[in-house]
């Protein structure tokens, strides 16, 4: 497999990387970690006339957490130093975990987090957990910066909110609120390197009881075209003392509310009883990990 030619930019300020995605326009494509991108060309399923390398550009790096005001991470930053995170591990901790399941060390070394997302594939490892923490985006151009929820940023298979010209440039994660946790868990036909038959995402926050469910989000990834942000959910266990029997009722309502596909990794049967399985368990653990908070 050969790339076709194309012409290589490597700016290295953000606003040279605006103008330059301004002036080519639908021309080019953005390269970060590549390890979809180089593929896809590989195979000719794209075939961009320029390549935007934005590695050289520092602004669009690293994390930076502020007691108090949350997380910033930007689009560019390598899903192995999320992985490594001391910050992610004690503060959003599905993220964390999420992290240490993409592809193989040597993926994560290259991957981006801002690469994971704006490739939008429904079992995208990164969106269920970034959409339960209630995460924006901030997207900038050459004409101005804007900022919009994860889950509207992401409106379809392999589809976002991106205009001509935009660049997706960082994260900002919310300072989680008292007696928080957050969870999130994944099932393949392997136990590692595989693509996600359905993986989900809870961040739950308690009541000073520290049983009465306050806030919850339950965020379901591979059973939708997009991140599925349940509604019955936290219908049913919002204002309630969690036990057992509302995890089961909340689980089965879940499993209503996916709307999965059969393809070459799981049937549709499947993968609702899945979410059945997967919906109980990761409840049951952001509610013991928040009561230890």
């Amino acid at each position: 497999m050969y790339l076709d030619e194309f012409e290589y930019y490597a700016p290295k300020t953000a606003d040279e990387t605006f103008e330059l995605a301004g002036r080519l326009g639908s021309q080019a494509k953005v390269l970060a970690g590549g390890t979809d991108l180089i593929l896809n060309m590989k195979q000719s399923l794209l075939k961009p006339q320029c390549l935007i390398d934005i590695n050289g550009v520092k602004e669009f790096q690293g994390l930076i957490y502020e007691a108090g005001k949350g997380a910033v991470i930007g689009a560019a930053t390598k899903i192995s130093e999320l992985e490594h995170s001391a910050v992610l591990r004690d503060k959003y901790f599905a993220l964390h975990q999420a992290a240490r399941e993409l592809g193989s060390t040597q993926v994560r070394a290259m991957a981006t987090i801002g690469g994971n997302i704006c490739n939008a594939s429904p079992a995208a490892e990164t969106s269920s957990p970034l959409v339960a923490l209630g995460t924006k985006v901030v997207i900038n151009s050459a004409a101005g910066e804007r900022e919009l929820p994860l889950e509207d940023f992401i409106i379809g298979n392999r589809k976002t909110a991106l205009e001509q010209g935009e660049l997706l440039v960082k994260f900002l994660l919310p300072e989680p609120a008292p007696q928080t946790a957050s969870c999130y868990t994944n099932i393949g036909l392997r136990n590692a390197m595989e693509i996600d038959a359905v993986n989900m995402a809870v961040n739950l926050t308690l009541e000073a009881d520290n049983r009465t469910v306050k806030v919850l989000r339950l965020v379901m990834g591979s059973v939708a075209p997009r991140p599925l942000v349940s509604v019955e959910v936290p219908a049913l266990l919002v204002g309630q003392a969690l036990n057992s029997n509302l995890i089961e009722k909340a689980a089965a309502a879940a499993a209503g509310e996916a709307q999965p596909i059969s393809d070459i990794r799981a049937t549709a049967e499947y993968r609702r009883e899945a979410v059945f399985v997967l919906s109980r368990r990761v409840l049951q653990e952001a509610f013991n990990a928040a009561q230890e908070v």
